[in-house]
């Protein structure tokens, strides 16, 4: 793969209408929204309307084609304002990823122009109440019937589930293979009908979970009771038991985007924890001036800046091509926990200021843990480093 062509003034241009959209109009509502668990209806437009849905899809079929460099300084700047909203076209991307790198022509030509303008809007559906991390553990089927696929299963944690347009499902296509992952493929689902905006027969959409923060976005449960798809349009590559390699690579460029959200949750802690410590006073003097706190400072600072250097440094070799498992799950790994340690830290410098709705801490403070969990545990990701790097390094 090669990098797209994106220049410096291009990708300055880019951050500048999203840093005056931030300012504009996230800032002032992103408090009330996140309180309210309420979806923001006009902001996805926005970010439609700005290109952010087909940030990462070719031109030719009607995308930004930004490289994943400048698609991870944009998940940052966003994240610093409000994390929820690089939920909605992080995992529309991943299902957009998928159909550009493995799809068919056809597929290609059909889904990925709906896909770049938000006219259809989803995600990836891989988890299930049984099948987290392991992904090999789902139940959901897709059994050929025709010309169609016959789908029959739930999915759960699935970001744009409730209000979304479609999904890219993983399913068990051959449930007796063994391995595992043989018997498994990705099939493109709609769940509306583009005309009416009704729920095609055989979807259900459940909940949307209620969660300790990434609010506002619809993470929800979605099942399919005897839905059907046209198999040539709908089995992503046009072949059976490709699916659990699709779904770790539309992965990577996930945990980039996870790892970039840790970036600028820790950054706006830590600037707010700068500026906060030389206004607090005590014993007669700002905290600032206080070695607890600087020595609280100095740590969040460089663990933040080393995050952010793995995040470009993971960007960089997904743009390169190839398998970047290792670098994204590196940067996923440390950029997430210095996103939880860097706001807990904040919390505490701001004592019980920080523990306030008055002030964004307690927000960053609450949306950091997902980071460790949402695309593969950090405990799975020191395990991928790992056996990359032995892989990598053979003796």
């Amino acid at each position: 793969m090669n990098a797209p062509t994106v220049t410096e003034a291009d990708e300055r241009a880019l951050l500048d209408a999203v840093d005056r959209w931030l300012v504009k109009k996230v800032a002032p509502v992103a408090a009330r929204f996140d309180e309210a668990d309420e979806y923001p209806h006009e902001l996805v437009t926005d970010m439609c309307e700005m290109g952010l849905y087909g940030a990462l899809i070719e031109p030719e079929y009607g995308g930004l084609g930004l490289s994943a460099l400048t698609y991870s300084r944009i998940v940052a700047r966003i994240s610093q304002e409000w994390m929820s909203l690089t939920g909605f076209f992080n995992s529309h991307l991943m299902m957009a990823i998928i159909v550009q790198k493995f799809g068919t022509p056809r597929q290609k030509d059909h889904w990925l122009p709906k896909f770049a303008t938000g006219e259809l809007r989803g995600g990836l559906g891989l988890t299930e109440a049984e099948a987290g991390t392991d992904l090999q553990g789902i139940r959901t089927t897709a059994r050929r019937q025709g010309d169609a696929y016959r789908i029959d299963g739930a999915k759960l944690w699935i970001t744009n589930a409730i209000r979304g347009d479609i999904l890219a499902l993983l399913v068990k296509t051959d449930p007796d293979a063994e391995p595992r992952h043989r018997g498994m493929s990705i099939l493109i689902a709609p769940t509306r009908d583009a005309v009416t905006k009704q729920d095609l027969p055989g979807v259900r959409r459940g909940r949307q979970l209620a969660k300790l923060g990434y609010r506002g976005i619809d993470t929800g449960e979605i099942a399919f009771d005897d839905y059907r798809c046209d198999a040539e349009l709908c089995l992503v590559g046009g072949e059976e038991g490709k699916g659990f390699a699709m779904a770790t690579g539309g992965l990577e460029i996930g945990r980039v985007n996870v790892a970039a959200r840790g970036v600028g949750i820790a950054k706006r802690a830590l600037d707010e924890s700068v500026a906060y410590a030389q206004v607090r006073k005590t014993m007669g003097k700002p905290i600032a001036e206080h070695q607890a706190i600087q020595l609280k400072l100095g740590e969040m600072a460089a663990k933040t800046r080393a995050a952010e250097l793995l995040v470009e440094d993971a960007a960089r070799a997904y743009d390169r091509g190839g398998r970047v498992d290792l670098e994204a799950g590196m940067a996923k790994w440390f950029a997430s926990e210095t996103a939880f340690e860097v706001a807990t830290e904040a919390m505490r410098i701001f004592g019980a200021n920080g523990y306030s709705k008055d002030y964004p801490i307690e927000r960053l403070y609450r949306d950091a843990p997902l980071l460790m969990i949402g695309e593969g545990t950090n405990e799975m990701q020191r395990i991928i480093i790992a056996r990359r790097l032995i892989a990598r390094n053979p003796v």
